[in-house]
Parts: structure tokens; C-alpha cells; sequence
């Protein structure tokens, strides 16, 4: 049955249940629900904006949860279901919603019951009407099979056989033999990739033969509680560990469903990263996004050359935001901070050939690490349990991997929107700290894992077990939706998901810490020593029952046969006199302008461990090219990660458009320390190709080559990438090409994270710029942001002549990197010179550049347009006056061609001084121009109210400090020390509920202030196993707590108010004198829910969704007043930089504000320095005894200057910044309490 409740007049709830609710049970819900009436009648009259009647939502998983946490039962799903005012047109995504006409007892029933097993009599017939993408020589493969076993096959099997060996799984065309003009190539696409490595092993300990490539690290502390199946304290010890890289692309479910396709895509790559070795653990997330134009106030003059075109799913706009949104959801609930990006608009129409982004391009990458002893697999043998953690199976993706396999628009609708996917973030992250507590732990139980992706259980399970066989028990695997059949529940491709193999003496260790941590576990099968793989039902039948070999098939090996076609392009005509209008122009490219729109909304800095993110400077603009981490809170090992890319110069030619992208993503890291200079980064490779079509297939060969080649001499690495290579989309008989793409991502161990150098200027008169330059070629317009602008693509790109010549600038810009004798750098790549020069003093309030073309006059180039906008591979320092000497003797030394180009001004101007003639360029002027794309597309989803507010204010709110008078330098000064081994006696715990995110950083925090942390989870409170009788000091954690469903920290109190052990371990902690609390961000939203920071006044405080009602992310700053605050009293007067990262951070303050205890304001009243809305811009509140503390912003991911998104430059040489001090205040506290 169906019960529903109305909140207001446009929200119905529908709850599905199997009895009639109590009073008792109606009256949570009602709490639960916000106040929502409940519904007499089981049918509501009205039109309906609803979920798809066969999809539950990861919002109804939640919700579910949160009734059981509350002791309800019988409780099967709950969907939100909106009202459509009369007379008006819905706006409603038809990829994941449809309309109701009235709701009622059987909204939520699907008439469907499972289907049986098919037995397939025709190979071909059944291929064309499910869509398996199957080739001739595999369809005649499965005959021949079905011959030998003297049966048909099963429809599992022939779906399961597509999965498993589909183009997207098992990269046939990167395998197979290319003819190009008449001429066998000797070597595979994977060949030419792994000759990198063999050329070049350098650190490398694993690659090609899993999910993610591993290369050498070092020796870190690791900090966690040593028994991760109970409460425990937090301790640190030294692990090695190797850097893992990956990066994964999800362009066909992005192209189809935005969302879920970009936020699984991000999921995906995390799992890859988990499932690595034995168990490996994500740091930090790269995202790319390549789309045709958005076309967003009108046609811009380059988008004029094509039509819109009747797109099949989504507008390139939905895309950008929809996607954008969804992988930043992901990052932002699961806990990976996103920390580089990249971001291209293309169409173009020329040679008879239409290329653009139809067919989208959403790249998710990031980095991490493991344990060395942890990073190859174990080898599974007979009798081992094969073990499934995360959620249940849907009837989700169901032929992904095929259907990713072939041009999108090919096949039926439905087929392709069975590719639609669910992202349930909260779940995933879950599993994650079920993974992380066995990698923590001195012996890893884990003998192999693996991701479930494309191909679902088929793929992921039968790679567990390929080397032993095994059996899977199919009622073992969880079912959310029971009409699915043995074949959807086998190869669904429902996220959130990891599996195992675990010896059966482990299991009940594993099933203890995944019960703790709320993460679904279920045994499935077990390994076998019969080179089987079957799926088995209860009544004995079995829906797969193959051979091995069988199953991973032996169809011929693919030939690819292509004909190289030499395209010329027209070439950009220009005229210097309009050189303000290319400016213009190239700045309002999505790809060279500001990418604030981006950066606002996704976490950079959960963690604690991000050492660089995308924004800069005083004004935090998105300017850095490269993301770099810390590997421990020590903060000096880190890994550095960058991107590159350049397919406008692969279409003039392939060679050149992949030697443009690792020059690129090599220019972008070199202002990292990096420990052994070039020879630390290894690369992975993304290709998008539109093969199969004339001419591409040779280009992609020649592509491939050049990046090997290219990557050997420099003496670098290539141990991971991916392939998507069936880039077209079609629209009835017209087909467009998205541009050959590859994407390098770049990563390499740092021995200094702190040593970083930003893109900012130094505003330091006596200093001086110089152009360092990679690529020993004529300056060239062809594939520029000018000549896209343009409208062209040019007829010549520009490349890397020589070779060892780039690798030898790379080691020399590496040395000054690590001496210390550059105060800024940024690489040249889309926009130019000029565009490098104006982003050094974007991020500045004050000063500009005095700038002359003399050095490059001296080496014959005497075109000003090809200066400032040539893209050759370049980059531009800045040296202080007094150490010029010897960066210019450590330059010549090397043989570079460098010269200075120019120094800072105090005008706020940028002046060029080019043969006689000035230019002058007003930079603030310019900087709106940059800001101003980025405003267009904030509209779209943050509304015009807060896009123009964020346009108008961006760059009056500067971060300015004023630090208290007390502060101290060092941490001895504290009588701190980050190597303290022994306990204080002063006992803290961090508590943490599933969903939560930041709780690693916090509990160190605690530990560095001299606190001895105890790690709890809401399980161990509600349980019993803990009563925090020993704890001085709780920290509710920040996060995402049941993913915000119903509210943030809903769920999470719901747990304290209904569970009778947590709510009397609550009360009696806040009965006694000698304690305090902190809630930060999710843990603030939990003490405001739970009436724990002004229980005596009559009107309750609420949080509420933000003013832009999104996700907001930024380094600011908070001013502190005059308070009583145990923790933050003396901070009174101050104002610190501090990261704030949340969705319903609004302070809904019922009383007068005189009766609030104001700990801490934002600096700025409007919005976005006041990122949410709050009265009188409040960040956090205490008690009226100044003991509890609840605040928004996250003063743990601010206690070093490393951590901080700008922190002076006059106090560079700081150890840790003022907010340490609160913590040591509260530990003070405590012990004179206590004593």
C-alpha cells in the first residue's frame, strides 16, 4: 500500500509500505517529513512531476534508511512528487522523471513479473534486438560455441559474452592490426603505449594489468584508529606506499543522462582507484568536459559556421550543467575533493565533415596511493569466498558496455536509455571505509577486488575468479527491483558496488567492521578450481554455465583497414588593429575563460590533504593548472596531477595534437617540486576517436604513435588510459564527428608539496618576467583559441621540435622550483601569451606588467597577433631581482631559449611595448570580459539573483587577514609537535555517521592540538559499544549524512532521537560541567537539529538551503566578535581565511540577535563572501556558556598555510596558521578542568 503526505502545495510524499501506520509510526514521519500532513485518502488529485515509475531513486534508498534508523519497519520506498500549477508547462528531465495524472494505491507498482530464462535459437536476431553490438566473426563464435556444448545458449550467457568482450571492456581496436595505405603497422596501439614503460620503467610497480597504475612512493605517516571493528583510538605509523593514477571516461551515459552519467563516471573512476592492488585509497579528482557550443546569449561570431541540431537527449548547455553538477554531487557527498580540470567548447564544418562534441566527452580522473605491500593482487585458489559489498541491482545500464561500444543514435531509444544510471555517492563511500580500514590494518584480508562497472556482476566477478573459476549463488545477490530477470540481475550495471575475494577464516572480521559501518556485505559464491563460471539459482538452475575460456571467447583478432587523408584547413586571416576585439573574443571562449561556474560549487578541499587547488590569490580565482596533495598532515610528500589536451591541432594534424597535449600537461605541472624532476610523472592517456569512419583510423594510428614516441624521448612513462573510439553521433542519415581526442592526465610524486609556485604575480617591482621556452618552433596560429574564435582551425600547428631539449627545460625549471627562485609561473597553452599574462594579475587588486616584445624580435618574430596568441608550449616565471643572476647562469648553463619579456607595474594595466608602438590593456576591465561566460552559464544554476551578485562581487571581497595578537609561528611555540607518540590523558572523539566525510582531517587536528582521539561511529553509539563516559571533547564531523536526504543532518539525528543508547550517551555527555562540543558544517547542521546550542530560547534555530540553493565551495574569510566562546574567545577581533563547502548552510535565526552568542561572521554581507544568506552573515554560533560550538566553515582544513586557498605571503614561513589555536584552547580548557 501507499500512504502519502502533503507538505504544502506543491510536495506529496508517497510512502510505500506493507501495514497500516500507527499513531506512533505517523507521527515520525511526520517529523521526518518536515510537518507534512499526512493523506487520509490513497489517491491525490492534481498533475505530478515524479520519479520513473521503475526507478527508485538513491533519495528513496536514504530515506528508507533513515525510517529503519528510527526503529520503523515494512518500509519499502519513499519518492517526493512535485505539483504542476495549473496552466503551466512543465520543466522536467525526461531521462529520470515523468508526469502523473493523479496519484494513487498503485503509483509505485510495476506490472511486470521476472522474465524466464531465453534460450537463443538465433545468435544474429537476438544481437539486432537487444542491441549486443556483436560482430559477424562473434556472432559466428557463438555458434560454433552453442555446436560444442550441444545446447543453445542463454540469454545471459550471449548478454554476458557481449559485456565481457565489448569494444569499451576489452579494447579490441587498441589490440588489433592496423593496414593503413596498403601497409601493415607493426605494432598494436597497446603495444606502442606499453613500449613507454618498457622504454622507461622508472618507478613504475604496476600497469596494464589493473584497473589503476602504480607507481613508487614514499615513506609516509599514516594516521588511524588501530582497530577499525570498534571504537579506537588514532595512532600514526610509517607505510610505503606507491601513487596510484587513473582516469576514466563516461561519455555515452553523459551524452544521454547528464547527471547520473558524469556523477557514475566519477564514481567509477573512485572505484577504480579502491579496487586497485589489494585496496587502494583515493586522494583527489580531475574532471574534463568537452561539448559543442552552448550558445548561450545568442550566437557568439564562432558559433554562427553551424546549426543547432535537433539534439537526441540534452542541449550542449544541460550538458555542461547537468554534468558538471552530477560529478561534483558525487565528489562532493563521497568526500574526493576535485582539484584540476579542463574544460573545451568545438564545432566546425570544413572539408566536407562536420566535427563537434555531439557526442560528449566527460573525462574523471584523480589520484591516490596504497600500501607497496598492497599494490599487486593476491592469487585466489579454490574454497576462497567471492564477497559483494554496496547496493542493491536495478535494472541500470543494462548493456552499457555494448551500447558505449557504438555510435550513439544507432540503435533504438529504449536501448539506450537503459544506459541511464543511479549514483548513490553515500553508499559508495560507505563501502570505501569497509576498504580503507582493511588497508589500514597490518594484514589486508583482501586476496583480490575488483570495481563493478561496465558489464556489472559479469564482468567484475568473472575477473575476480578467472584464474580458478567459481561459482555465484544468483539469490544471493541483493534485488531492489524484483521484476528483474537471472540476465538483468547478472549484468546490471547498478554503481556503488565492490567486489572480493576473502579467505573464509576473514569473513567474520570483514562482516563486523562493513556492519559498523552501515556498508551491505553479502558472500556470493566462492572460487572453484574448475575454470568455470557459473551463475547458479536456488532451484539448481544455472543461467551461465561456461568455461573460462568460453566466456572470455577467442573471436579473431580485429583489423582495422584505413586510408590516411591529409585535410587542409583554412588558415586565419587578422589585421593588428583589432586586436582588443581577438582579445575579447578568445577571453569569452568557454575553454580560455573563467571557469568560476565550475570551481563554486564542487569541494576542494575536503581532506584536509589538498596542497593546491584550482583558485588563486587574493580574489581566489580559478587560475592553477595543477592539483597537488599531500600524502600524509605532515605536508611535505604529495603527488602533483595536470591535464592536457589539443584536438583542434590534431585535426591539422594528429602527431601534433598529441605532442601539444603532454607538452601541455608537462607546462602545467612544472611549477610543482617534483622528487626526481620529469622522471617522477607517469601519464595516463584518454583516447576519443571516431574510428571506423575514412581516414580516422589512420589518424588515430599516427596519434598513437606520436605520443609514444614523444613519451620515450622525454623518458616518461604511459601506465594506464582508456579508449572510447566509436565518437559520432548520428541524426538520421547525417553523422557528426566529435574531434580525435586524447586527453593526458599527468601525475608524479612531490618531496615538497609546500614548495609549490602559483600562477599569481607578485606585485614586486624589482622583479622580472621570462619567457621559457618548450618548444623550439616557430610561433603558429593553427589550432589556437584565436582561430577557433575565428571561426577556423588553421593550416599549421605548432609541435616540439626537439625533444630532449623539452625534457632538459622541464629538469631546469625543476631545479629553480625546488631552490626556490621563482616567485611565479604559469604555462602557455589556449589563449596565448597574453592570455597567461593577464590570468598572473587576474587574482590581484593592485599593479599589472610593463611588457616588450624584444626578445622575441631578436629571434625573427616580428607578428605581435602570433606573440600573444600562439599556443606553442611555453611558460612565463617571475624572478626576483636578486636572484637573477643565477637563474639566468642556471639557463644558459642548460641551453634554453629564454629572455625576459618584462616586470610588474603599479598601473593596472597590462602595457606592451612592441617596435615602437604601445598597446595598452586594462586588466579589470578584461578580467569581467573572462568573468563574464562564467556568469553566463552561473545563471543556469544558481539563478540570475546570485550570478549577478557573484559577478558584481567577486572581485571586491579580497581575502584579507588580520591575525590575532597572539599568534604564534611554530608549533613549538604551542608546545605542539607533529611526531608526538605518547598519550596526553586528554580524550577526544570525533563521531561519524554514514555519509560523513571529513573526518580524518578533524581527528588529526585534535591530535596535533594534544588530544587523544577516539574514532566513533553512530553505530557504536546506538549499539552501546560506546557512551563517551571517558571523552572531554566531541566533534560531530562534517559531511554528507544520508546524502542530505530530508534535510541535512536529519538522518543523522534521527539516530540520537529514536535509538535509546545514543540518546542516553547524549544527554549524559551534555549533563556534565567538564565538556565541550564542535560541530562543523554537516556536524553544525546536526547540533542546530538536535537544539543543542540554545536549548533555553522558545524559538528553535534552523539551517536552510543556501540563497542559491546549490552547493557552494570557496576559500573566504570570517571575522570574529567579541565572544565567551571556550575555543575561540581570544580570537575576538581576528579575521582568517577558512574553506567553506556546503548546501544548507543559512542560519534561520527565530530571536533577536543580541540573544545569540556570535562566535564568527562572514567578512562580507553579500553574497558570495556570504556564501549562504545568513543573518547578519553568521558562520557560527556557541552556547550561552561559550562551551558548544556549532559553525559552517571548516577551520580543520585551515590549520597549515599549505592548506589554505591564499594565506600572506608575509607569513610564508608560518607552521600553522591561528585556527590551531583554538583547538590547543579547548584541550587547555579541559585540563584545568579536569586536573
Amino acid at each position: 500500500m501507499v500512504a502519502y503526505f502533503k507538505k504544502g502545495s506543491s510536495v506529496v510524499y508517497a510512502v510505500q509500505t506493507d501495514h497500516k501506520f500507527t499513531q506512533e509510526e505517523t507521527e515520525k514521519l511526520i517529523w521526518l517529513l518536515d510537518g507534512a500532513t499526512p493523506l487520509k485518502s490513497t489517491s491525490v488529485k492534481g498533475c505530478f512531476i515524479g520519479p520513473r515509475r521503475e526507478m527508485i531513486t538513491p533519495w528513496s534508498t536514504n530515506a528508507v534508511e533513515i525510517t529503519q534508523n528510527m526503529g520503523m519497519t515494512g518500509i519499502s520506498r519513499i519518492e517526493q512528487f512535485f505539483a504542476i500549477p495549473r496552466g503551466t508547462e512543465p520543466s522536467f528531465d525526461k531521462m529520470l522523471q515523468r508526469i502523473y495524472d493523479g496519484l494513487d494505491s498503485r503509483t509505485l507498482t510495476v506490472d511486470r513479473k521476472p522474465d524466464d530464462i531465453v534460450y537463443i535459437k538465433d545468435i544474429s536476431e537476438y544481437n539486432i534486438s537487444e542491441g549486443l553490438a556483436l560482430s559477424s566473426q562473434e556472432e559466428d563464435y557463438l555458434r560454433q560455441l552453442s555446436e560444442k556444448l550441444g545446447r543453445p545458449l542463454t540469454d545471459s550467457e550471449v548478454f554476458g559474452f557481449s559485456q565481457v568482450n565489448s569494444e569499451h571492456c576489452r579494447h579490441k581496436i587498441f589490440n588489433g592490426t592496423f593496414i593503413i595505405d596498403g601497409k601493415e603497422k607493426p605494432s598494436s596501439l597497446f603495444k606502442l603505449i606499453k613500449k613507454t614503460s618498457q622504454t622507461n620503467p622508472n618507478g613504475l610497480v604496476s600497469a596494464y594489468k589493473d584497473n589503476v597504475a602504480f607507481v613508487e612512493g614514499p615513506k609516509v605517516e599514516q594516521f588511524y584508529p588501530v582497530n577499525p571493528e570498534r571504537p579506537d583510538f588514532f595512532t600514526e605509523k610509517t607505510i610505503d606506499t606507491v601513487i596510484s593514477l587513473k582516469a576514466e571516461t563516461h561519455n555515452f551515459p553523459t551524452t544521454v543522462e547528464p547527471f547520473n552519467g558524469a556523477a557514475t563516471g566519477t564514481g567509477g573512476e573512485i572505484r577504480d582507484r579502491l579496487g586497485g592492488g589489494r585496496a587502494s585509497l583515493p586522494i583527489a579528482g580531475t574532471a574534463v568536459y568537452m561539448t559543442s557550443y552552448p550558445r548561450l546569449d545568442g550566437a557568439k561570431p564562432w558559433e554562427l559556421m553551424m546549426n543547432p541540431r535537433a539534439w537526441l537527449y540534452q542541449t550542449p548547455s544541460e550538458i555542461l550543467i547537468k554534468a558538471s553538477n552530477g560529478a561534483s554531487d558525487f565528489g562532493n557527498k563521497f568526500g574526493q575533493p576535485l582539484i584540476c580540470g579542463s574544460l573545451l567548447t568545438f564545432e566546425h564544418d570544413e572539408n566536407g565533415r562536420t566535427y563537434a562534441y555531439d557526442k560528449v566527452i566527460m573525462l574523471a580522473g584523480g589520484v591516490g596511493f596504497a600500501t607497496k605491500k598492497d599494490a599487486i593482487k593476491g592469487d585466489p585458489v579454490s574454497g576462497e569466498k567471492v564477497v559483494v559489498m554496496g547496493g542493491d541491482n536495478y535494472r541500470i545500464g543494462m548493456g552499457g558496455g555494448a551500447v558505449s561500444s557504438v555510435n550513439t543514435g544507432q540503435y533504438a531509444n529504449a536501448i539506450e536509455l537503459n544506459a541511464v544510471q543511479r549514483a548513490n555517492p553515500e553508499m559508495q563511500k560507505r563501502v570505501s571505509n569497509v576498504i580503507r580500514a582493511l588497508a589500514e590494518s597490518d594484514n589486508n584480508p583482501i586476496v583480490s577486488i575488483h570495481d563493478h562497472g561496465a558489464g556489472g556482476h559479469l564482468n567484475a566477478l568473472s575477473e575476480l575468479v578467472e584464474a580458478t573459476g567459481g561459482k555465484i549463488q544468483i539469490d544471493a545477490l541483493p534485488v531492489g527491483d524484483k521484476t528483474l530477470s537471472a540476465k538483468e540481475i547478472v549484468g546490471n550495471e547498478s554503481q556503488e558496488r565492490m567486489g572480493m575475494v576473502i579467505k573464509a577464516e576473514d569473513i567474520p572480521y570483514v562482516e563486523t567492521i562493513a556492519q559498523r559501518e552501515r556498508a551491505p556485505l553479502y558472500i556470493v559464491g566462492e572460487t572453484t578450481n574448475d575454470n568455470r563460471f557459473v551463475f547458479e539459482q536456488k532451484d539448481g538452475v544455472k543461467p551461465i554455465d561456461l568455461a573460462m575460456a568460453d566466456m572470455f571467447g577467442n573471436s579473431p583478432k580485429t583489423v582495422m583497414t584505413d586510408t590516411t587523408v591529409n585535410h587542409t584547413y583554412i588558415d586565419c586571416e587578422y589585421d593588428i588593429t583589432h586586436l582588443d576585439d581577438y582579445l575579447k573574443n578568445v577571453l569569452n571562449l568557454e575553454a580560455v575563460a573563467c571557469k568560476d561556474w565550475l570551481t563554486n560549487k564542487v569541494d576542494r578541499s575536503v581532506t584536509g590533504k589538498i596542497a593546491r587547488q584550482q583558485c588563486q590569490g587574493e580574489i581566489q580565482l580559478p587560475l592553477s593548472d595543477c592539483g597537488v596533495v599531500a600524502l600524509d598532515y605532515h605536508g611535505r610528500h604529495g603527488i602533483a596531477t595536470s591535464i592536457g589536451h589539443a584536438p583542434q591541432a590534431a585535426l591539422i594534424d594528429p602527431a601534433k595534437g598529441s605532442v601539444l597535449a603532454v607538452a601541455e600537461a608537462l607546462t602545467n605541472i612544472a611549477g610543482a617540486n617534483l622528487a626526481e624532476g620529469i622522471k617522477s610523472i607517469s601519464l595516463s592517456a584518454n583516447w576519443m576517436w571516431p574510428c571506423n569512419n575514412p581516414g580516422e583510423d589512420a589518424a588515430l594510428y599516427r596519434a598513437v604513435e606520436a605520443c609514444s614516441e614523444f613519451a620515450c624521448g622525454l623518458g616518461i612513462n604511459i601506465p594506464t588510459g582508456k579508449d572510447s573510439l566509436s565518437m559520432t553521433q548520428k541524426y538520421g542519415d547525417k553523422k557528426v564527428y566529435s574531434p580525435g581526442t586524447v586527453i593526458i592526465s599527468a601525475a608524479g610524486h612531490v618531496s615538497d608539496i609546500r614548495k609549490t609556485v602559483s600562477p599569481v604575480v607578485h606585485n614586486k617591482y624589482r622583479s622580472t618576467l621570462y619567457y621559457i621556452d618548450f618548444s623550439s618552433d616557430s610561433l603558429k596560429l593553427g589550432g589556437s583559441a584565436l582561430a577557433q574564435s575565428m571561426g577556423k582551425i588553421g593550416n599549421d600547428a605548432p609541435t616540439v621540435v626537439d625533444t630532449q631539449k623539452f625534457a632538459v627545460t622541464f629538469n631546469t625549471i625543476q631545479s629553480l622550483v625546488k631552490n626556490r627562485r621563482i616567485l611565479a609561473a604559469h604555462d602557455v597553452s589556449a589563449g596565448g601569451l597574453i592570455t597567461t599574462l593577464l590570468e598572473m594579475t587576474f587574482a590581484n587588486t593592485k599593479g599589472g606588467l610593463d611588457i616588450h616584445t624584444k626578445g622575441f624580435a631578436m629571434y625573427g618574430e616580428h607578428d605581435l597577433v602570433k606573440i600573444l596568441f600562439a599556443e606553442n608550449p611555453a611558460m612565463v616565471i617571475q624572478v626576483d631581482d636578486t636572484k637573477k643572476a643565477i637563474v639566468e647562469s642556471t639557463l644558459d648553463d642548460a641551453g634554453i631559449k629564454y629572455f625576459p619579456i618584462g616586470m610588474p607595474s603599479k598601473e593596472r594595466t597590462i602595457m606592451i611595448e612592441h617596435e615602437g608602438t604601445d598597446h595598452l590593456i586594462g586588466i579589470d576591465f578584461l578580467r569581467d570580459v573572462w568573468f563574464h561566460t562564467s556568469y553566463e552559464l552561473d545563471r543556469l544554476q544558481s539563478g540570475d539573483k546570485c550570478a549577478s551578485l557573484r559577478f558584481e562581487n567577486y572581485k571586491r571581497q579580497p581575502i584579507r587577514y588580520i591575525f590575532p595578537s597572539s599568534h604564534n609561528a611554530t608549533l613549538a611555540g604551542r608546545e605542539l609537535s607533529e611526531s608526538r607518540k605518547s598519550r596526553s590523558g586528554i580524550r577526544a572523539a570525533i563521531i561519524r555517521e554514514k555519509g560523513v566525510n571529513g573526518d580524518r582531517e578533524m581527528a588529526y587536528t585534535l591530535h596535533l592540538a594534544g588530544f587523544d582521539v577516539k574514532d566513533v561511529h553512530m553505530t557504536d553509539l546506538m549499539s552501546g559499544r560506546e557512551t563517551l563516559e571517558d571523552i572531554n571533547m566531541i566533534v560531530f564531523c562534517g559531511g554528507f549524512s544520508n546524502s542530505d536526504v530530508l534535510g541535512s543532518a536529519k538522518g543523522w539525528a534521527s539516530g540520537f532521537l529514536w535509538n535509546e543508547n545514543a540518546r542516553r550517551a547524549l544527554e549524559k555527555y551534555y549533563s556534565r560541567p567538564d565538556t565541550l562540543s564542535l560541530g562543523i558544517c554537516n556536524g553544525c547542521q546536526l547540533m542546530i537539529e538536535l537544539n543543542l546550542i540554545n536549548p533555553e530560547h522558545s524559538k528553535r534555530t534552523h539551517m536552510e538551503h543556501n540563497i542559491s540553493h546549490k552547493f557552494e565551495s570557496q576559500f573566504l574569510t570570517v571575522s570574529f566578535a567579541q565572544n565567551n566562546s571556550v575555543m575561540f574567545g581570544d580570537f575576538s577581533g581576528s579575521r582568517l581565511g577558512v574553506w567553506v563547502a556546503h548546501g544548507e548552510g543559512r542560519f534561520n535565526l527565530p530571536e533577536a540577535l543580541d540573544k545569540y552568542n556570535v562566535v564568527a561572521r562572514y567578512s562580507y554581507r553579500t553574497y558570495p563572501g556570504c556564501p549562504n544568506g545568513s543573518r547578519s552573515a553568521v558562520a557560527a554560533i556557541a552556547s550561552a556558556d561559550g562551551r558548544h560550538v556549532a559553525m559552517m566553515p571548516h577551520p580543520e582544513r585551515a590549520i597549515f598555510p599549505w592548506q589554505c586557498g591564499y594565506y600572506p605571503y608575509s607569513h610564508r614561513n608560518d607552521e600553522a596558521t591561528p585556527w590551531i589555536d583554538a583547538f590547543v584552547n579547548a584541550r587547555r580548557w579541559i585540563e584545568d578542568k579536569t586536573k
